[in-house]
């Protein structure tokens, strides 16, 4: 755990998470640091059609930061898991994309967003996808199991990352894939954000530093494909000056689970 991870109170951080998200599930008309809903998601990449098979009210509630299923590749019959799936957009996004013979699963540990997920998945009888309600750094799965790990703007709220890097290396087969869009920044944060429990949950105060946020994912034993930037802001001041000053900023990556069966 980085010495910057450990400036913020843990059980304040979680209480704020789950305020936050627990608003963003059920009131996603509200202003926040940062923006949601489907004008969010047409920014960022996610065409139209996908967009539309999506149930409205998990798009509504979308707070993601990028967009990573091109780097993903995702095939029909593929087996997915969704670190941090919140209201299940990325999940059923997931699901179009595998098709009917494919597995999605996602885990968030805000019972709002798990449940509004949940009810979703019913509602629309999606039988591929489905949610668990567990913390992304201790998932129920079994090691190998899936083709690809995703994850939109979730792993800079979690205090220690190397272990969700772990544990996508081992839910991942050879060859799996981990895509993902997160939040990092170009210069190590002052302990006054870092430790600032309402700046962690919008996505800012617990962002690392680039170099150490692809050495993590190394780390894990992961080869780091490609990192591209997104086209993504944040709305509130201090959340804008934060940015400026720091380097603040969306990225995208593809990381691939090395086979070493292969010669």
């Amino acid at each position: 755990m980085s010495t910057q991870s450990t400036m913020v109170d843990v059980d304040a951080l979680d209480a704020k998470v789950q305020q936050m998200y627990t608003d963003v599930a059920t009131r996603p008309e509200e202003e926040f640091h940062f923006q949601t809903g489907r004008e969010l998601a047409e920014r960022l990449g996610y065409p139209t059609e996908l967009l539309d098979a999506v149930p409205r009210d998990a798009v509504d509630s979308f707070a993601g930061v990028g967009w990573f299923f091109d780097l993903a590749g995702l095939q029909p019959g593929e087996r997915v898991v969704d670190f941090g799936s919140g209201s299940g957009m990325d999940s059923f996004v997931a699901g179009a994309l595998v098709g009917p013979t494919g597995q999605v699963r996602g885990v968030d540990y805000t019972e709002a967003q798990w449940a509004k997920a949940t009810r979703l998945a019913e509602a629309t009888g999606t039988t591929q996808v489905e949610f668990r309600q567990g913390r992304i750094e201790r998932t129920p799965f079994e090691d190998g199991s899936v083709d690809c790990v995703i994850s939109n703007g979730v792993i800079n709220l979690i205090v220690d990352k190397q272990a969700v890097f772990r544990e996508a290396a081992r839910l991942l087969r050879p060859g799996g894939r981990l895509a993902i869009a997160d939040i990092v920044t170009e210069r190590q944060l002052t302990e006054a954000i870092a430790g600032n429990a309402d700046l962690w949950a919008s996505c800012i105060g617990g962002a690392a530093q680039r170099d150490d946020y692809r050495s993590m994912i190394e780390r894990a034993g992961l080869e780091v494909g490609q990192v591209r930037p997104n086209d993504y802001v944040f709305l509130s001041d201090q959340a804008q000056g934060a940015t400026a000053t720091h380097g603040v900023r969306s990225v995208s990556v593809l990381a691939v689970k090395p086979d070493r069966t292969r010669s």
